[in-house]
């Protein structure tokens, strides 16, 4: 009924270029036969197992039947009608099935030990004109499970990716989307996931941060970002060293993508700069960064946990006077000369913007007129 040589050589190309168990392709095979068989042959209640010999290619069927007590079940002699609808509705009893139980005096005749819910297992007969029915209804069901087996493999390895740096081969472009062959799944760069300046062509890798893996009626879908705060954070991470070992930890982010970000970070060494290790020498790594968000431009700012000195870094590069916090509002009122107040607040308001993402405080900016600020200094 089976060409052996073609069951193995699909067997072992799945496990090979889809990483589906052999074990779970017989298994799947199995259940395909035995529903078969249970199609054409078998009767209602009826439980029907397959046991496909992978080696010499015969199949055995059997009928199982579950060891009941006379306490737990309906007989048919039972007459009250009303009584047995009661014990229905109750889950006491369920109606005896020959087909499905097998009284407990009965299974000890057959296995001596035998207990109630043990399995009692019977051989079928074979049927002759079974390979042909089986060949369309078992063809199904196994394809089925392949989907079924394929989907889980690939939820599994792609899962353990969740939240890292991906690649793939951009595949096409629909409705504003970007569409990337992973290999076993199909990614997807939804328009406000990428960055604005970026424009991609069919058959062109591209690199991405995966941020979810979702099930759904046409398969595995990878949710991809170049845009995502993540992104940076991970990309630095594959620059700076210190930042994979813990020494330097990423504390926040702030991103207009392809446009401009802000990073905190703080180093848990006293001898690391944490800045210049997301800088390196000649400023290659972050550089490199740049380079992969299409010419972003970078602040990297050291963090701090008192408020005032936090913001005043995140205003970089504009000086700051002084700065006012109302904790309960957490707004702060930033305090800049006249010459500073555009560079504070940055293009279209940019700078100050990504500060207070940064940050977490609502940024207000007020200019001091210039005679003012040297009373300061001098006082």
């Amino acid at each position: 009924m089976f060409d052996l040589k073609v069951i193995h050589s699909v067997l072992q190309q799945l496990e090979d270029e889809r990483g589906i168990p052999k074990e779970k392709m017989l298994e799947a095979i199995e259940l395909a036969l035995a529903t078969a068989y249970k199609k054409e042959y078998g009767k209602k209640g009826q439980i029907v197992r397959a046991v496909f010999d992978n080696n010499s290619g015969k199949v055995e069927f059997y009928q199982v039947k579950i060891v009941v007590d006379e306490s737990k079940v309906i007989m048919e002699d039972e007459e009250d009608e009303q009584d047995i609808a009661n014990m229905a509705e109750e889950n006491i009893r369920v109606r005896f099935n020959p087909e499905h139980h097998i009284l407990l005096a009965d299974a000890k005749k057959i296995k001596k030990g035998a207990a109630i819910d043990d399995e009692i297992v019977f051989p079928l007969e074979e049927k002759g004109d079974y390979g042909r029915i089986a060949a369309q209804t078992a063809k199904q069901v196994i394809i089925q499970k392949i989907r079924e087996a394929e989907k889980t493999s690939v939820l599994s390895e792609y899962g353990q990716k969740e939240g890292e740096i991906v690649s793939g081969t951009v595949q096409r472009i629909e409705r504003g989307a970007i569409f990337v062959d992973m290999g076993r799944a199909v990614g997807m760069i939804g328009y406000e996931e990428q960055i604005p300046s970026e424009r991609y062509k069919q058959g062109e890798r591209i690199r991405a941060y995966l941020y979810a893996v979702e099930e759904t009626p046409k398969g595995i879908v990878l949710k991809l970002s170049r845009s995502h705060p993540k992104f940076l954070a991970k990309l630095f991470e594959i620059e700076a060293p210190e930042i994979a070992q813990g020494t330097v930890e990423v504390k926040a982010i702030a991103r207009e993508a392809g446009a401009r970000s802000k990073i905190a970070v703080h180093s848990t060494d006293s001898h690391i700069d944490p800045i210049g290790s997301l800088v390196g020498q000649r400023g290659v790594r972050v550089s490199t960064v740049m380079s992969e968000l299409a010419g972003e431009k970078i602040d990297i700012i050291q963090w701090n946990e008192d408020p005032a000195t936090f913001i005043q870094e995140s205003l970089s590069p504009a000086k700051i006077i002084k700065i006012d916090l109302n904790n309960d509002e957490k707004r702060a009122i930033v305090h800049v000369s006249e010459d500073q107040q555009s560079l504070a607040i940055g293009k279209g308001g940019q700078n100050v913007r990504l500060a207070a993402k940064l940050t977490g405080w609502k940024i207000d900016i007020q200019s001091t007129p210039v005679a003012e600020v040297t009373e300061t200094k001098e006082e």
